[in-house]
């Protein structure tokens, strides 16, 4: 149990640091899809200490383009508007499907525009990450854990449930938000 609480310890301080790139902080030159890869690699290179997955390639990039979730590259190069979507994308397929990432994304995009869309997104993604390890943590003290109450059974019920729960919510969010969208279409 105490190489589990270790390393339970060392994610939480993980997730504690853990920064998306801001609009503003994303490359000013555009990228060609290595190098699109790389960075979103190495920016949310945290999921990758849970999952085994790969969170983006080439022909995930590819049919995405496809499906019209990113805008076509120009000249085989990727801008500030490409990295931001693959950013949000590689995060949100892991609880939704591409549609309704679709969905949310354009909504999101056209009710505040997309460097505030994607920056609210960023924000939003580090405090619930923050939020859940606050959950987990009986004893928090600033930035630190202190102690962690590690019943396996219990924690890991808890974070499945809270998933569950809040993306039963947020689909349904979506969902009035795309009705309400196209009713003012017809009207």
């Amino acid at each position: 149990m105490d190489k589990i609480h270790e390393e339970m310890n060392s994610f939480c301080q993980d997730v504690l640091s853990f920064h998306i790139p801001r609009w503003e902080q994303l490359p000013d030159m555009e990228l060609y899809m290595d190098q699109v890869v790389t960075f979103i690699e190495s920016n949310i290179s945290l999921f990758s200490i849970v999952s085994k997955e790969k969170f983006i390639t080439p022909s995930m990039i590819n049919n995405y383009v496809k499906l019209k979730l990113i805008p076509k590259p120009i000249k085989k190069k990727y801008n500030k508007t490409h990295l931001a979507y693959l950013i949000a994308i590689s995060i949100l397929k892991y609880v939704f499907t591409i549609v309704e990432i679709r969905d949310g994304i354009l909504f999101q995009s056209n009710l505040v525009g997309e460097k505030s869309a994607y920056n609210s997104f960023c924000e939003e993604q580090e405090e619930a990450l923050k939020f859940l390890i606050r959950q987990i943590n009986t004893e928090s003290k600033g930035n630190s854990i202190s102690t962690l109450d590690l019943n396996a059974d219990n924690l890991a019920i808890k974070m499945a449930t809270l998933s569950f729960a809040s993306k039963i919510i947020a689909e349904k969010v979506i969902s009035l938000q795309k009705s309400n969208t196209e009713n003012n279409e017809i009207n």
